[in-house]
């Protein structure tokens, strides 16, 4: 923002414009929109376009169908308080589909404005003359401490392998949050390793919060993603019947990428009835519609047949085209950090594309005045360059081990 009005006050700098390359922020980066999502929410917000036969039909009956399930109107409270009862039956319908069979309960769906408010408040909630902790995976989002502190929990680290491709490592844990796959890491879990942390929860009898927003973001070739609750119901019963589960997933990632429009979802799995009332009782008030419309859109996206599909198609269809760019990307970054001063880098080969990279850098700068030496090289960077990366000594980082984000 400082620099932002250095331009606009004339101030001259050695560089035009400011590069930022470690939001998490799809569009900011220039992802255009998938249409399909736009045209229908458009449709929803002015519904004299359901006349409008410049727009394919599919919009217009999907716009159709959605303002029937909202009463009307967008601007309508929601018919309960927990949400649009049809957008929680297609939640429940498109996690059976992705799971290939394994059932999902409408029931089981909480709807929030965002993937961390629900969450937040679940564990703000906990009681006892001990305080709630939480085991987390470092590196971790750079947000989540804040968050946590913010919900009076206390961060417990366990480090992840990254001599491994950053996996899971049993010995160090005792307490799960999961963020699968990885953020900021961007590592896909196998399934021996989701086993393992299934097992290790029903042992311990912990819950398991599972964030899998970034499960449309796997492009390498030979890897997929493998849900936690597909994986925990085809260990059989001394599992599936047990263990509790709450996956997380959200508009804000991946493919749609609708950061502004706040919507999110959680999956509750073998919790106790009274404890999932309890749960729901913690929502304040009605998520907005117009953000679960756009949810219902991301998880049933035109079919073949619709008048949609060929657009919506060259967006999903470019797998091929997204990992040659994403292995261009990662030289192109690899190259211009290690010729830049202050650092060497190192590749890690990893298969899904969040920010852009977590790189692991070897800095020929030090700490200085209780600034990590990574922080000192975001903020040379910045100044000189004009190009924003987050420190990895946010994320939290083994001492001296350095990254970029």
């Amino acid at each position: 923002l400082r620099l932002d009005l250095c331009f606009l006050q004339g101030i001259q700098k050695p560089f035009k414009e400011v590069i930022d390359v470690s939001s998490a922020d799809p569009h900011k980066t220039g992802m255009k929109p998938i249409s399909f999502v736009r045209q229908v929410l458009a449709v929803c917000l002015y519904p004299e376009l359901l006349h409008n036969e410049n727009l394919p039909r599919d919009v217009r009956l999907r716009a159709q169908t959605l303002l029937r399930a909202c009463g009307g109107s967008v601007g309508l409270y929601s018919s309960t308080l927990f949400g649009l009862p049809h957008v929680h039956k297609s939640i429940a319908e498109f996690i059976t589909r992705r799971d290939e069979g394994v059932p999902s309960s409408s029931q089981a769906i909480v709807i929030s404005p965002g993937s961390h408010a629900i969450v937040v408040k679940l564990l703000f909630s906990g009681e006892g003359e001990t305080p709630t902790g939480v085991l987390t995976p470092i590196p971790f989002p750079h947000t989540l401490p804040m968050v946590l502190d913010d919900a009076g929990v206390t961060l417990v680290p366990h480090h992840l392998r990254e001599d491994k491709v950053w996996a899971v490592d049993l010995e160090e844990l005792h307490r799960a949050v999961k963020t699968y796959p990885g953020n900021p890491t961007g590592h896909v879990q196998d399934r021996s390793s989701i086993e393992e942390v299934i097992r290790f929860a029903a042992t311990e009898g912990l819950l398991l919060l599972v964030d899998e927003v970034y499960q449309d973001s796997v492009f390498q070739q030979g890897r997929e993603f493998i849900s936690y609750k597909k994986v925990l119901f085809e260990m059989g019963q001394e599992y599936s019947e047990i263990v509790e589960l709450i996956s997380i997933h959200s508009l804000s990632n991946g493919i749609i990428g609708e950061c502004g429009l706040r919507g999110a979802y959680l999956e509750v799995i073998n919790m106790d009835p009274a404890v999932m009332v309890f749960l729901k009782s913690l929502q304040i008030g009605s998520p907005a519609v117009l953000g679960q419309l756009a949810m219902e859109i991301m998880i049933n996206p035109p079919k073949h047949e619709d008048p949609s599909y060929e657009t919506y198609a060259q967006v999903r269809g470019q797998d091929d085209k997204i990992t040659t760019l994403w292995t261009y990307l990662r030289f192109f970054f690899f190259f211009f950090f290690f010729f830049l001063s202050c650092c060497k880098c190192i590749l890690n080969n990893i298969p899904v594309i969040i920010y852009g990279l977590y790189l692991k850098v070897n800095m020929m700068l030090t700490a200085s005045q209780g600034v990590e030496a990574d922080m000192l090289y975001c903020q040379w960077l910045l100044e000189e360059e004009g190009i924003c990366v987050g420190a990895g000594s946010e994320n939290g980082q083994v001492d001296k081990n350095y990254h970029l984000r």
